[in-house]
Protein backbone atom coordinates (compact mmCIF):
# COMPACT_ATOMS: atom_id res chain seq x y z
CA UNK A 1 0.00 0.00 0.00
CA UNK A 2 1.32 3.42 -0.98
CA UNK A 3 0.64 5.91 1.83
CA UNK A 4 1.09 9.68 1.58
CA UNK A 5 3.07 9.59 4.82
CA UNK A 6 5.67 7.43 3.04
CA UNK A 7 6.00 9.78 0.08
CA UNK A 8 8.32 12.75 -0.31
CA UNK A 9 7.02 15.84 1.44
CA UNK A 10 5.47 18.37 -0.95
CA UNK A 11 7.05 21.83 -1.03
CA UNK A 12 3.67 23.43 -1.83
CA UNK A 13 0.87 20.97 -0.95
CA UNK A 14 -1.83 23.23 -2.38
CA UNK A 15 -0.81 22.23 -5.92
CA UNK A 16 -1.03 18.52 -5.22
CA UNK A 17 1.28 15.62 -5.99
CA UNK A 18 0.47 15.45 -9.70
CA UNK A 19 1.81 18.97 -10.28
CA UNK A 20 4.92 18.11 -8.24
CA UNK A 21 5.42 15.03 -10.43
CA UNK A 22 5.25 17.25 -13.53
CA UNK A 23 7.86 19.56 -12.02
CA UNK A 24 10.11 16.59 -11.25
CA UNK A 25 9.73 15.42 -14.86
CA UNK A 26 11.25 18.70 -16.10
CA UNK A 27 14.61 17.59 -14.67
CA UNK A 28 14.64 14.60 -17.02
CA UNK A 29 14.51 16.79 -20.15
CA UNK A 30 18.02 17.38 -21.49
CA UNK A 31 17.21 19.94 -24.19
CA UNK A 32 16.80 23.37 -22.56
CA UNK A 33 14.44 24.77 -25.20
CA UNK A 34 12.16 21.79 -24.80
CA UNK A 35 12.46 22.09 -21.02
CA UNK A 36 11.41 25.76 -21.26
CA UNK A 37 8.31 24.82 -23.26
CA UNK A 38 7.34 22.09 -20.81
CA UNK A 39 7.91 24.48 -17.91
CA UNK A 40 5.43 26.90 -19.52
CA UNK A 41 2.95 24.03 -19.80
CA UNK A 42 3.35 23.28 -16.10
CA UNK A 43 2.73 26.98 -15.34
CA UNK A 44 -0.44 26.88 -17.45
CA UNK A 45 -1.71 23.84 -15.56
CA UNK A 46 -0.92 25.53 -12.24
CA UNK A 47 -2.80 28.61 -13.40
CA UNK A 48 -5.84 26.51 -14.34
CA UNK A 49 -6.25 25.72 -10.64
CA UNK A 50 -6.99 29.42 -10.13
CA UNK A 51 -8.68 30.52 -13.40
CA UNK A 52 -9.89 33.81 -11.90
CA UNK A 53 -6.28 34.85 -11.22
CA UNK A 54 -4.22 33.29 -13.99
CA UNK A 55 -4.30 36.38 -16.24
CA UNK A 56 -3.20 38.78 -13.49
CA UNK A 57 0.43 39.81 -14.01
CA UNK A 58 1.36 39.59 -10.33
CA UNK A 59 -0.18 36.13 -10.09
CA UNK A 60 1.84 34.92 -13.10
CA UNK A 61 4.97 36.11 -11.34
CA UNK A 62 3.92 34.18 -8.24
CA UNK A 63 3.39 31.00 -10.29
CA UNK A 64 6.96 31.12 -11.58
CA UNK A 65 8.19 31.72 -8.03
CA UNK A 66 6.24 28.66 -6.92
CA UNK A 67 7.76 26.61 -9.72
CA UNK A 68 11.21 27.60 -8.46
CA UNK A 69 10.26 26.54 -4.93
CA UNK A 70 8.84 23.19 -6.06
CA UNK A 71 12.01 22.52 -8.05
CA UNK A 72 14.13 23.37 -5.00
CA UNK A 73 15.59 26.33 -6.96
CA UNK A 74 17.63 23.93 -9.08
CA UNK A 75 15.69 23.90 -12.37
CA UNK A 76 17.69 25.31 -15.26
CA UNK A 77 15.15 27.24 -17.37
CA UNK A 78 14.75 30.76 -18.70
CA UNK A 79 12.53 32.41 -16.12
CA UNK A 80 10.49 35.40 -17.41
CA UNK A 81 11.07 36.99 -13.99
CA UNK A 82 14.03 37.02 -11.64
CA UNK A 83 13.70 33.74 -9.71
CA UNK A 84 13.50 34.05 -5.92
CA UNK A 85 16.33 33.19 -3.60
CA UNK A 86 16.13 30.12 -1.34
CA UNK A 87 16.43 32.58 1.54
CA UNK A 88 12.72 33.45 1.20
CA UNK A 89 11.87 30.10 2.83
CA UNK A 90 13.89 30.89 5.96
CA UNK A 91 13.38 34.65 6.06
CA UNK A 92 11.95 35.83 9.37
CA UNK A 93 8.89 38.10 9.29
CA UNK A 94 9.41 41.76 10.04
CA UNK A 95 8.72 42.88 13.57
CA UNK A 96 5.35 44.58 13.89
CA UNK A 97 5.76 47.95 15.65
CA UNK A 98 3.40 48.32 18.58
CA UNK A 99 1.85 51.62 19.55
CA UNK A 100 3.49 52.79 22.75
CA UNK A 101 0.98 55.59 23.29
CA UNK A 102 -0.62 55.50 26.76
CA UNK A 103 -4.41 55.36 26.51
CA UNK A 104 -6.04 57.26 29.38
CA UNK A 105 -9.36 55.39 29.22
CA UNK A 106 -9.14 52.08 27.39
CA UNK A 107 -12.92 51.73 27.02
CA UNK A 108 -12.87 54.82 24.78
CA UNK A 109 -9.79 53.78 22.83
CA UNK A 110 -7.03 55.69 21.06
CA UNK A 111 -9.22 56.59 18.07
CA UNK A 112 -11.59 58.54 20.31
CA UNK A 113 -8.68 60.52 21.72
CA UNK A 114 -7.60 61.46 18.18
CA UNK A 115 -11.16 62.50 17.29
CA UNK A 116 -11.35 64.72 20.35
CA UNK A 117 -8.09 66.36 19.29
CA UNK A 118 -9.53 67.01 15.82
CA UNK A 119 -12.55 68.85 17.29
CA UNK A 120 -10.26 71.59 18.60
CA UNK A 121 -9.86 72.91 15.05
CA UNK A 122 -13.61 73.15 14.39
CA UNK A 123 -15.84 76.14 14.97
CA UNK A 124 -19.51 77.06 15.28
CA UNK A 125 -22.29 74.59 14.54
CA UNK A 126 -19.94 71.99 13.07
CA UNK A 127 -18.03 71.91 16.36
CA UNK A 128 -21.22 71.53 18.43
CA UNK A 129 -22.52 68.70 16.24
CA UNK A 130 -19.20 66.87 16.42
CA UNK A 131 -19.04 67.21 20.21
CA UNK A 132 -22.55 65.78 20.56
CA UNK A 133 -21.70 62.84 18.29
CA UNK A 134 -18.50 62.12 20.21
CA UNK A 135 -20.25 62.36 23.58
CA UNK A 136 -22.96 59.90 22.52
CA UNK A 137 -20.39 57.48 21.13
CA UNK A 138 -18.30 57.72 24.31
CA UNK A 139 -21.40 56.94 26.37
CA UNK A 140 -22.08 53.90 24.20
CA UNK A 141 -18.46 52.74 24.56
CA UNK A 142 -18.59 53.28 28.32
CA UNK A 143 -21.72 51.15 28.68
CA UNK A 144 -20.25 48.43 26.45
CA UNK A 145 -17.51 47.88 29.03
CA UNK A 146 -19.39 48.95 32.15
CA UNK A 147 -22.94 47.66 32.20
CA UNK A 148 -23.91 49.98 35.04
CA UNK A 149 -25.64 53.23 34.24
CA UNK A 150 -23.45 56.28 33.64
CA UNK A 151 -24.42 59.90 34.15
CA UNK A 152 -23.96 62.30 31.26
CA UNK A 153 -21.87 64.52 33.55
CA UNK A 154 -19.27 61.73 33.74
CA UNK A 155 -18.98 61.72 29.92
CA UNK A 156 -18.68 65.51 29.82
CA UNK A 157 -15.97 65.38 32.48
CA UNK A 158 -14.01 62.76 30.51
CA UNK A 159 -14.21 64.87 27.34
CA UNK A 160 -12.83 67.86 29.22
CA UNK A 161 -10.02 65.72 30.64
CA UNK A 162 -9.09 64.07 27.33
CA UNK A 163 -9.12 67.44 25.55
CA UNK A 164 -7.01 68.99 28.32
CA UNK A 165 -9.76 71.48 29.07
CA UNK A 166 -10.17 72.67 25.48
CA UNK A 167 -13.66 71.20 25.16
CA UNK A 168 -16.25 72.14 27.77
CA UNK A 169 -19.62 70.53 27.10
CA UNK A 170 -22.80 72.34 28.05
CA UNK A 171 -24.31 70.21 30.83
CA UNK A 172 -27.76 70.88 29.42
CA UNK A 173 -26.88 68.70 26.42
CA UNK A 174 -29.07 65.61 26.43
CA UNK A 175 -27.38 62.41 25.37
CA UNK A 176 -29.07 59.18 24.26
CA UNK A 177 -30.85 57.48 27.15
CA UNK A 178 -28.96 54.60 28.78
CA UNK A 179 -31.91 52.22 28.40
CA UNK A 180 -32.07 52.93 24.67
CA UNK A 181 -28.34 52.25 24.22
CA UNK A 182 -28.47 48.99 26.18
CA UNK A 183 -31.60 47.75 24.43
CA UNK A 184 -30.18 48.46 20.96
CA UNK A 185 -26.98 46.57 21.79
CA UNK A 186 -28.83 43.38 22.75
CA UNK A 187 -28.97 40.68 20.01
CA UNK A 188 -32.42 40.43 18.47
CA UNK A 189 -34.27 37.16 18.94
CA UNK A 190 -34.96 35.23 15.78
CA UNK A 191 -38.59 34.80 14.94
CA UNK A 192 -39.91 31.26 14.94
CA UNK A 193 -40.48 29.84 11.48
CA UNK A 194 -43.87 28.56 12.63
CA UNK A 195 -45.04 32.18 13.24
CA UNK A 196 -46.75 31.17 16.45
CA UNK A 197 -48.93 28.55 14.81
CA UNK A 198 -49.30 25.21 16.51
CA UNK A 199 -48.98 21.97 14.63
CA UNK A 200 -51.00 18.94 15.55
CA UNK A 201 -49.49 15.52 15.45
CA UNK A 202 -51.51 12.78 13.89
Amino acid sequence: MDYNSQRTKLALPEYGRNIQTMVNFLFTIDDKEKRNRHAQTVIDVMGNLYPYLRDVAEFKHKLWDHLAIMSNFELDIDYPYDPPSPDILTEKPKIVPYNQHRIRYKHYGRTMELLIESVDGLEGEEREIMIELLANHMKKSYLAWNKDAVEDKKIFKDIAELSKGKIVVDEELKLTETKQILSSSKPKKKKSSTSGKSHKRY
